[in-house]
């Protein structure tokens, strides 16, 4: 049987995690012109929630699905979707449109991070693997970097379609290399696949996340609307535990869970999903819209953060194995603490840097904790399960930012309305849009201006405290972890 092309596989690898990451970042610089352009600031949200959802479900079933048909099939299909909702994402008329193709893109994205990682582990010996993973650090923290300032040129340029279309080259490329170079071995086994597991993980997450993002916008958050979402998303979770527990081959097996390490470390990741994606969705806003900052400028400060992670990543290796595991994670909880603490003080006459700096820190929080549950994860259980316990922390991450973006945008939505009411102003949510734009905003009387100003920065900094108790709670979850071994005691 032919060989792979090892090198040119990685290269193609190291594209897909490239275009898989900086979606993330570039996506939320150019928001907000893009619901300048397209209106519904009161679906903005949804943008984020649509994409992250659906990565966030079908993550763990793309995993297994590749051990059955191969890495090659499952990669191809979900890079061609991928791809295909970034095409249509450029071409969206409406902010409804956008949505509808964003869940096309993340139902794709979903197959690209695990399964490039998978390969790596599958052409790589374990020695090697060490190595190689610092290559593909670099690419997450360079994509996470450029991602801002790549997403401020192109709104400021040629417009913000091509925010999703710099996928399409880039994509094709990593697409051609894995099929060419990539040879996989015949799998014969015919394992089963937990489709009943993936579904009712599907239908519990998009009931909650409903709820969390029209609930005191759509309808009152104590409605029969609320109460019967929330009935179902408990019994679907219900339901989802008990099949997980009689399934041969479960989508998520819960047995890892009761590993002490990997219990607390999920818990934490998921607290940071939501901190994570509150800030990377709305300090954009925030920034274009209070501080009346360009999207370049507003992309700096996201750049910030993106700056301190992997920055804080590469030191953490070398803190884990000289003050261990837990005093790692402890101090990347304080970071994310104070972090949160100073968007919460944060007022519109500080100007952008103080947003960078604010910033800067939960990137070195991010960078800390994330790094050192990681390896302190993969070092807590034996080799048949690494796969598993891997994927369970990207998961509850994914969770936090998917349950996150809908908890916080519901917040926003809700102050804003709540604030018009309260000064007797018959202003709607798409009364914001007009804050995007440096064109729509000079032509605003002054008195509007401003008010729509200081609804948007006092409703952001409900959004912002949310953080911080996040903040607050991952780093009293840390504390869990005190006594465990971990990285010290594996990693020599």
């Amino acid at each position: 049987m032919e060989k792979t092309k090892r090198p040119l596989v990685l290269i193609s690898v190291m594209l897909a995690m490239f275009v898989s990451a900086v979606e993330a970042t570039i996506v939320s610089t150019a928001m907000p012109s893009i619901a300048a352009e397209l209106g519904g600031f009161s679906k903005y949200s949804w943008v984020f929630s649509a994409y992250l959802l659906m990565s966030t479900v079908t993550v763990l079933l793309y995993g297994k699905l590749s051990d059955i048909f191969g890495r090659k099939r499952i990669f191809a299909v979900g890079m061609l979707l991928f791809l295909l909702g970034s095409l249509l994402c450029g071409l969206a008329t409406s902010m409804d449109e956008l949505i509808f193709y964003r869940f096309v893109q993340g139902l794709g994205a979903g197959a690209v991070m695990p399964i490039a990682t998978t390969i790596v582990g599958d052409i790589y010996t374990r020695e090697e693997r060490a190595k190689i993973q610092g290559y593909l650090s670099s690419v997450w923290g360079i994509s996470a970097v450029t991602g801002p300032a790549i997403g401020g040129v192109l709104v400021v340029t040629i417009g913000w379609e091509y925010v999703f279309w710099v996928n399409l080259p880039l994509g094709i490329l990593s697409l051609l290399g894995v099929l060419l170079f990539l040879k996989e071995p015949v799998n014969k086994q015919k394992p089963v696949i937990d489709y009943t597991g993936a579904i009712l993980l599907m239908v519990s997450l998009s009931t909650m996340l409903y709820l969390l993002v029209e609930g005191g916008v759509a309808f009152d958050w104590l409605s029969v609307q609320s109460v019967i979402l929330l009935l179902a998303s408990s019994v679907f979770v219900v339901l989802f535990v008990i099949v997980e527990r009689k399934a041969i081959d479960p989508i998520m097996p819960f047995e890892i869970w009761r590993n002490k390490t990997i219990l607390y470390a999920n818990l934490v990741s998921l607290a940071t999903g939501v901190i994570l994606i509150g800030i990377s969705s709305y300090l954009p806003t925030y920034v274009t819209g209070v501080m009346e900052q360009p999207a370049a400028i507003a992309g700096f400060t996201l750049t910030a953060m993106s700056i301190g992670w992997p920055l804080a990543s590469f030191f953490s290796g070398r803190l884990l194995l000289k003050i261990g595991y837990f005093k790692t994670s402890i101090t990347g909880g304080a970071f994310l603490v104070l972090g949160t603490l100073l968007f919460v003080l944060m007022q519109p006459s500080f100007g952008p840097l103080w947003a960078a700096l604010s910033s800067f820190c939960i990137g070195i929080g991010m960078g800390l904790t994330s790094t050192a549950f990681i390896v302190s994860i993969q070092a807590a259980v034996s080799y048949e399960q690494r796969g598993s316990a891997t994927a369970s922390n990207m998961f509850m991450r994914n969770l936090g930012s998917t349950i996150g973006v809908a908890l916080l945008g519901s917040i926003l939505n809700s102050s804003l309305l709540r604030f018009f009411a309260d000064n007797s102003q018959d202003y709607s949510l798409s009364s914001i849009n007009n804050l995007l734009s440096q064109n729509t905003r000079v032509e605003m009387p002054i008195e509007s201006l401003k008010f729509l100003q200081q609804a948007l920065a006092n409703s952001l900094d409900n959004v912002y405290l949310v953080t911080a108790f996040f903040a607050i709670v991952s780093f009293g979850l840390i504390f869990g972890l005190r006594g465990e071994k971990g990285v010290k005691s594996h990693v020599k």
